[in-house]
């Protein structure tokens, strides 16, 4: 038989090295991903199937832990907190990203990279450092109320981390402040990449700046808007270094969160499995709400 009749071996796979190799060489990834993150979950995920003080023999409850996150009002009222902050810290910077960001594309600033750099600090600051300057800024004494009173509007001015009503927006309005940046810095990255030529047609079409706007700027940075609302969702609804040192979960239960209460049930309550049942159910929440997000940018 000649070399040119004989059988030839179909490839099913893509060209290249065999699969197994390429599984080779996302192992020493995995096994990392897999020692810091998923086996502390599974960890996690058993502990929260038992009454546990963290000291003494656990107790088997199976799912108790999360009926009781489910039935206790104080946790059903510290994920709704966490929702609403969702609002604070992704909703609000995002729309005052897009419009700081669009302006700023539009007017073609000079020294723009100064301000990105400017209005990108807060990030690279410690929150703990902005919990602590935002916690002087809301006191009887602080800066806001100084500042009302400046203005002759001294009678609005309160303890606003200790107001029942007022806390938890106030908390909010710390993380929008945090945010607008990194909201505002990734948004001018993806006007940045639009070329010239897409705006120059819409305003030979009669396009207005709102118009220019919604046909040409939104549709185009559709990705980036799901990454900056991915990442200030998963930052509102893990937030606890921020409730941690403003307000501690007060006044009352006002402001408290899932997170500040994984710590509060497990270290001052010695409560840790139902701690584990609601950082499981937490993490539940955050993977549900983000994956929504990332489809429905993909599907943009």
């Amino acid at each position: 038989m000649s070399r040119d009749s004989a059988p030839r071996v179909r490839q099913t796979g893509p060209p290249g090295e065999p699969r197994a190799v390429a599984w080779l060489y996302l192992l020493p990834g995995f096994v990392v991903y897999a020692a810091f993150l998923l086996y502390p979950f599974g960890r996690a995920i058993q502990i929260s199937l038992y009454d546990w003080d963290g000291l003494t023999l656990g107790t088997w409850v199976g799912l108790g832990n999360y009926a009781q996150v489910v039935q206790d009002v104080g946790l059903r009222e510290a994920f709704g907190h966490a929702l609403v902050l969702m609002f604070f810290f992704g909703v609000l910077p995002l729309v005052i990203g897009l419009a700081l960001a669009a302006i700023l594309n539009r007017a073609r600033v000079r020294g723009l990279s100064f301000f990105r750099t400017v209005i990108f600090l807060p990030q690279v600051v410690a929150m703990v450092v902005v919990a602590v300057a935002w916690r002087r800024i809301y006191a009887p004494d602080g800066s806001l109320n100084a500042l009302l009173d400046a203005i002759g509007l001294g009678s609005l001015g309160r303890a606003w981390l200790g107001d029942y009503t007022f806390a938890l927006p106030a908390v909010g309005l710390i993380g929008t402040w945090f945010e607008i940046g990194l909201v505002t810095v990734l948004l001018l990255a993806g006007m940045g990449r639009i070329s010239g030529e897409l705006y120059e047609a819409a305003r030979l079409d009669g396009a207005g700046p709102l118009r220019e706007f919604f046909s040409v700027t939104h549709p185009a940075v559709r990705g980036e808007i799901s990454v900056a609302l991915t990442l200030t969702v998963i930052a509102a609804l893990k937030t606890f270094d921020l409730v941690y040192v403003t307000t501690k979960g007060g006044p009352g239960n006002q402001t408290s969160v899932p997170s500040y209460e994984v710590y509060h049930r497990a270290f001052e309550l010695g409560q840790v499995g139902l701690a584990a049942a609601i950082g499981v159910t937490l993490t539940v929440l955050i993977f549900a709400i983000t994956y929504g997000i990332t489809r429905i940018g993909d599907r943009g």
